[in-house]
């Protein structure tokens, strides 16, 4: 299900400017709906707010609690068990049915560059222990793009979201000719349910080795996988690129241990696959449910932070 308010309004916008770029955010799942530079749009998005509420995309949304997958629905957590909400077969996916993706969040613009959207997560909401306090402040300083994450916990708890923009750069055919470049060599192997089983794969010789700039098209047609970044934990790496045969290239920064990578191959009317390209840095997924992974648990003394900054460059108008 989805979780809605018949008192809260889909077409909730604001709109941040700064420069040549401008950024339309929505309440509604804390969207971001549309980035462009001058008329070039950056990311896919719908025209109209109302078609997020059947979108089945995650389409430029903020997902969690947990991004990703949570095998089984469930985890232990000292000597608690919990059970999720299911919402992929017997999975928990981004956070579950009625994950931040599909709620509405307070939404404030602090200045024309600039804007904060905050939700409460109850204790128990969608099976996962705990009241959070979320907010994300999404910050337009041209050429760059910066979400800063932030989730208060009042007791232990997984906390694990991610910001989930398709990136087009302005093709209106497709990502399989730009080249992807990431700052790793090894991804996480899943099973039939693409669930990690806790097992870390060498990307050479697989198809799926972008450790050097790589046309996307030549690469496995399905691509989505977690890839572990080489170098993390300050803001300022630079864990991917992605370059359109324009020119127009994304640089991405984060503090991320990884990113779940997606080629949009599931995208259907009004989008076709392979339309963008998701790069979804997060913690690890299933990381709850194998020790080996460095751990998704935030408390009240150690809260939740995330920075994410996108930069572009190359674009001619």
């Amino acid at each position: 299900m989805r979780l809605q308010s018949e008192d809260r309004d889909p077409d909730e916008c604001t709109l941040l400017t700064d420069g040549p770029m401008t950024v339309s955010l929505l309440s509604y799942g804390a969207i971001t709906q549309g980035w462009w530079y001058d008329e070039i749009p950056l990311i896919l998005g719908y025209d109209d707010p109302k078609a997020y509420l059947t979108d089945k995309n995650y389409m430029g949304a903020i997902v969690g609690r947990v991004a990703n997958r949570i095998g089984g629905a469930k985890f232990s957590l000292g000597t608690s068990h919990f059970e999720l909400n299911a919402n992929e077969g017997r999975n928990t996916l981004h956070g579950g049915p009625a994950g931040l993706s599909h709620r509405y969040w307070d939404i404030s613009r602090i200045s024309p560059s600039e804007a904060r959207l905050r939700l409460t997560s109850p204790d128990g909401d969608n099976g996962f222990p705990g009241k959070v306090k979320f907010e994300v402040q999404v910050t337009l300083e041209f050429p760059k793009l910066v979400y800063s994450f932030h989730a208060q916990p009042d007791r232990p708890t997984p906390i694990s979201i991610t910001q989930h923009n398709y990136y087009s750069l302005g093709s209106t055919t497709g990502i399989s000719e730009h080249k992807l470049m990431l700052d790793s060599n090894q991804l996480l192997e899943f099973d039939e349910e693409h669930v990690p089983s806790g097992k870390i794969w060498n990307a050479a010789g697989t198809g799926l080795d972008f450790s050097s700039a790589t046309v996307i098209g030549t690469s496995s047609p399905d691509l989505d996988h977690y890839y572990l970044f080489d170098n993390n934990g300050k803001p300022d790496n630079l864990v991917a690129e992605l370059a359109a045969p324009s020119g127009v290239t994304l640089s991405v920064f984060s503090d991320q241990p990884g990113a779940q990578v997606y080629s949009g191959a599931k995208l259907k009317t009004p989008f076709y696959p392979r339309d963008g390209l998701c790069i979804e840095p997060s913690g690890y997924p299933n990381a709850i449910n194998i020790p080996s992974f460095p751990s998704v648990i935030s408390t009240p003394e150690n809260p939740y932070c995330q920075t994410l900054t996108l930069e572009i460059s190359g674009c001619q108008t």
